[in-house]
C-alpha cells in the first residue's frame, strides 16, 4: 500500500473533497492531485476493483471509495455521509461522473435522452442539493467538470452535448445564488480532447488502431497531441483551493485550440 507524497505547496492542506466518477481518467487525476496537495478524498466510482487500487494507491488515511450508481436514490447523500463520517468536514465537491455516448436527432430516443440528463445533470444538481448544508459550514465550493461541447458540441454527440450545457447553466445559476445566499463557490471547467482510458478504448472501438492518439490532424491538437488528465486535474486544484477567492459562476474551457468560432477543415475531415 503506498501513500501519495504531498506537494510542498499543500494548496488543499485538511481539505475534504468528494470526486464522483474517480476511479478512472479526469476523477482520479483529480483525486490523486488533492491527495498530493494536502487533502482527504471520497473516491466514487462503479467499479469495485478499480476503487480499491485508487483507495490503496492513495493511501487508506487519506482516501475512502463508494461503489455505487450516483443515479441510485440516496447515493447522493450517501457520499456526503461517508466525508463527514470519515473524515469529520466537507469542503468540496467535484461533480465529474458522466456518461459519454453517440447520438443524434434520429437515433436517441426518450429513453436514452433522460437517462443523459439524469446522470450527467440531475445527478450532479442532487450531490450539490446533498452536500450544501456541508459545505455552507465551511464556506467550501463546487467544482463541476463540463465539456467544450457544452456550447453546441459534435453532430453525433447530441444528448451529451444538451446534458452538459444544462450542466453548464446549472454552475452559472447556482454560482450567483449559492455564493450569495451559503458563501458556497460554484464553478465549472470545460475540458476538450482528453487522453482518458475509456476516450481511448472508444476510438479502438471505432476501428482505430492501438496508438491512435500519436497521430492526430493539427486541426484537432495543434500541440501535436491532446491533453492529458493531470493537466485537468492541475488546472482544477486553483477553483478547489482557497486561492481562487470569492469567484464564483465561471465557466473556463480547456483545449489547445479556440473551440468557438473556429473555422472547420475545408476537406470535411471529422474528429477521429
Amino acid at each position: 500500500m503506498s501513500e501519495v507524497a504531498l506537494c510542498s505547496s499543500s494548496r488543499l492542506q485538511n481539505h475534504v473533497v468528494v470526486v464522483t466518477g474517480s476511479c478512472t481518467g479526469i476523477g482520479r487525476a483529480i483525486a490523486k492531485r488533492c491527495v498530493q496537495e494536502g487533502a482527504s478524498v471520497v473516491i466514487h466510482g462503479l467499479e469495485p476493483d478499480l476503487a480499491l487500487e485508487v483507495v490503496a494507491e492513495l493511501g487508506e488515511t487519506r482516501a475512502v471509495a463508494l461503489v455505487e450508481d450516483l443515479t441510485v436514490d440516496g447515493c447522493p447523500s450517501r457520499l456526503v455521509e461517508l466525508a463527514l463520517s470519515r473524515f469529520g468536514r466537507l469542503d468540496a465537491v467535484v461533480n465529474n461522473a458522466a456518461w459519454v455516448a453517440s447520438g443524434n436527432l434520429q437515433s436517441t430516443d426518450l429513453h436514452f435522452l433522460r437517462r443523459m440528463l439524469e446522470v450527467n445533470t440531475v445527478a450532479p444538481f442532487a450531490l450539490i442539493q446533498a452536500a450544501l448544508p456541508a459545505l455552507e459550514k465551511t464556506r467550501g465550493c463546487v467544482l463541476n467538470i463540463g465539456s467544450v461541447n457544452a456550447w453546441s458540441g459534435e453532430p453525433n454527440l447530441l444528448p451529451y452535448s444538451v446534458s452538459k450545457g444544462a450542466l453548464m447553466t446549472l454552475t452559472r445559476n447556482l454560482g450567483d445564488s449559492l455564493m450569495r445566499d451559503h458563501g458556497v463557490r460554484v464553478n465549472q471547467i470545460n475540458p476538450g480532447w482528453v487522453l482518458t482510458e475509456n476516450e481511448a478504448k472508444r476510438k479502438r472501438e471505432h476501428g482505430l488502431r492501438e496508438d491512435w492518439y500519436r497521430d492526430l490532424p493539427k486541426m484537432y491538437a495543434p500541440a501535436g497531441r491532446i491533453l492529458w488528465p493531470s493537466e485537468i486535474a492541475a488546472a482544477a486544484v486553483y477553483w478547489l483551493a482557497d486561492e481562487s477567492g470569492p469567484i464564483s459562476g465561471q465557466v473556463m474551457d480547456l483545449e489547445q485550440h479556440p473551440f468557438i468560432g473556429r473555422n472547420p477543415p475545408k476537406d470535411g475531415t471529422t474528429i477521429p
